[in-house]
């Protein structure tokens, strides 16, 4: 019977291992998290745990070659060097993340191997090209040209839970999100590039009214351009790729940028509170400091991004407790002390494509499709299913010898999405489809 590798126990894996076990297929799952790997097993028989981590690569060399396939829900740093071995044995690798450039290079000898290694097959990357290349088939297939493409995408919390200034709570890789923050973007609008350094990401926004969700903000997410090629859109007039966030953490994550609270320069904060971190930060003196601080970025007293220091408690003086660290790793643990989301709370993922396309006949068409899908922490949150049952739809697939390829790939053919697809409609997972839509509906910020 072929058996399924699975590298990772956390956030998002638990629907991925349900899954597999579901469909009565054989499943390691190695991880230094073992008693979290074994929760998610639940004495099913076919499931079973190693204790292991990248620190033992022997392990790893022999777990691959005793498996089928292997699907990996570690960052994505490792990718590459799980890939070489998986050459070496022969055997696919699934991921959710972005493909980087060490796994590029890996695609002749994927090839030459005849080894599949498929990635950014979660949520985004993953759902979101799915559904963007089964509009633009489409509008090929009719011998059209799509003129403008945008596709949004954000994992949030539930409107009535999203009760704090920064409307945000973490559902999955919390450091990843704020990492996240970190990066520049570069996207086309009306015909011309534009790159967004990253201290400028979050003034780069505007305004999007979700239906059923109401006003989000948008901020454009990483390289648009080179979807271009990926989707074969090469005309193509405005490309933008996007990240929702309610009203609340754009302005509060811009502040912090500013004065580089999330600079990753080590320090030594070992006698400071918090309030004199955040006074180091913006280079002012502790005295007066909400009143010195507001005027340093100049922003309202009362502004969010204000509202939200005082949350996440920078103007205690409150003991940092760290030694040499970076700011960081100040910020981004003080806001997943405060923001987490609980037991009791539910998460959304929300996810729109709008499409302008035209045609030889001189039509012209706006096309959006949506998504809207709730989870929570006590079952399966959005994010975990979004992200994870992708993935493991295609481990089924390529277990099953229903995807013929080698090398490297992103879902982007139609013999990848368009199984993964019916299949996570069946689960639930399913896209709002509008066709024809006047040339009204198309996003102008």
């Amino acid at each position: 019977m072929k058996k399924a590798l699975i590298l990772g126990a956390g956030l998002v894996a638990k629907p991925l291992v349900e899954y597999l076990l579901g469909k009565e297929i054989p499943i390691t799952i190695a991880s230094p998290m073992k008693q979290r790997a074994d929760s998610m097993i639940s004495n099913h028989p076919l499931g079973s745990s190693v204790d292991w981590s990248m620190d033992d690569p022997e392990a790893l060399d022999k777990m691959i070659k005793e498996h089928d396939v292997v699907v990996s829900l570690l960052p994505y740093k490792y990718h590459a060097e799980i890939a070489k071995i998986c050459i070496k044995h022969k055997k696919s690798l699934v991921t959710t993340s972005y493909v980087q450039p060490e796994m590029k290079q890996l695609n002749q000898a994927a090839k030459d191997a005849g080894v599949l290694l498929l990635n950014e097959l979660g949520l985004d990357p993953g759902i979101d090209h799915m559904t963007a290349m089964k509009l633009i088939d489409y509008v090929h297939f009719k011998g059209g040209k799509v003129e403008k493409f945008y596709s949004l995408c954000g994992a949030l919390p539930a409107p009535e839970c999203a009760d704090n200034p920064l409307k945000y709570k973490f559902s999955w890789s919390p450091k990843g999100v704020i990492l996240a923050s970190r990066n520049s973007a570069l996207y086309r609008k009306d015909g011309k590039e534009t790159f967004i350094d990253a201290v400028n990401l979050f003034k780069d926004r505007f305004s999007y009214n979700f239906p059923g969700i109401g006003e989000l903000e948008v901020y454009p997410n990483r390289d648009s351009i080179s979807y271009i090629d990926i989707y074969d859109i090469p005309g193509v007039n405005t490309m933008f790729r996007g990240t929702f966030r309610y009203k609340g953490w754009c302005e509060t994550l811009d502040a912090m940028k500013s004065i580089g609270m999330l600079d990753d320069t080590p320090g030594d904060y070992e006698r400071m509170s918090y309030a004199q971190f955040l006074a180091e930060r913006a280079g002012i003196g502790k005295m007066d400091l909400h009143k010195n601080l507001a005027v340093k970025l100049g922003i309202s007293g009362s502004s969010v991004a204000m509202q939200s220091l005082d949350f996440l408690g920078f103007f205690d003086d409150e003991k940092l407790h760290y030694q040499e660290t970076t700011p960081f790793e100040i910020t981004s643990d003080r806001m997943i002390k405060k923001m987490m989301m609980h037991d009791d709370e539910r998460d959304v993922v929300l996810l729109q494509h709008i499409i302008l396309a035209s045609y030889p006949n001189g039509t012209r068409e706006v096309i959006k499709s949506s998504m809207t899908d709730y989870g929570s922490p006590a079952t399966n949150t959005a994010i975990a299913r979004t992200v994870a049952l992708p993935a493991a739809i295609a481990v089924r697939l390529i277990l099953d010898n229903r995807i013929m390829l080698s090398g490297v790939y992103r879902p982007v053919l139609s013999s990848i999405y368009t199984p993964v697809l019916n299949e996570l409609q069946a689960l639930g997972i399913k896209m709002d489809e509008n066709y024809g839509l006047p040339e009204s509906e198309m996003i102008n910020q």
